[in-house]
């Protein structure tokens, strides 16, 4: 198979992750998510939860300044690193699916990447957190907005375009309406189609 790199940007609650690590298995190719915590706990130092802390995070500005493009701020030296890792790998010709990272934008020069985006209805997302999170209601509400927000701030702020923005990507899809299985099955022929199967 040649070289197929899929990246998939997602709100919180709508399956993403569930959906990237789907079509990591259909396609038998790797996936970076969580992977990449433990990859750059391994090369600093640091303990994957002290990189999970900083993951996918913005960083505070008015403890951060930047010297010469070095950055004093965590959470911009870890994107880096993040970034530099599955750009190192896009260029090796490895095939892998990526979650998140601005890997739509970070990504976009390479051929073999089919960019995804991921959806849902809020009641959809609420419920979903409510069963996985045990939370009520409300506060899983308020919990997608708190990590969408976030998701978006980190986007916003290491890429360019909006996050979310359907032209930043080669597919948005609801999750809501096919269901997770059927929005897999969906994205499985989506892809295959992509690259000539």
């Amino acid at each position: 198979m040649a070289q197929l790199i899929i990246s998939v940007g997602r709100e919180f609650g709508s399956g993403g992750r569930v959906i990237a690590e789907a079509l990591a298995k259909r396609f038998g190719i790797p996936i970076y998510d969580r992977h990449l915590i433990t990859e750059i706990a391994n090369k600093t130092g640091m303990t994957p939860e002290e990189i999970e802390k900083y993951n996918e995070a913005p960083k505070h500005h008015i403890v951060s300044r930047s010297v010469r493009g070095f950055s004093n701020s965590i959470e911009d030296n870890i994107a880096e690193m993040q970034f530099n890792f599955i750009e190192e790998r896009a260029k090796s010709g490895e095939s892998f699916v990526v979650v998140g990272r601005c890997s739509e934008s970070k990504l976009r020069a390479y051929p073999a990447l089919v960019s995804l985006f991921i959806l849902a209805d809020m009641d959809a997302k609420i419920k979903r957190v409510m069963e996985i999170y045990e939370l009520s209601e409300s506060d899983a509400k308020e919990f997608i907005t708190k990590k969408d927000k976030k998701r978006k701030r980190y986007h916003n702020y290491h890429a360019n375009g909006s996050w979310g923005d359907s032209r930043l990507y080669d597919l948005s899809i609801n999750s809501t309406r096919l269901g997770i299985d059927g929005t897999i099955d969906f994205l499985e022929k989506y892809v295959r189609a992509r690259i000539g199967e």
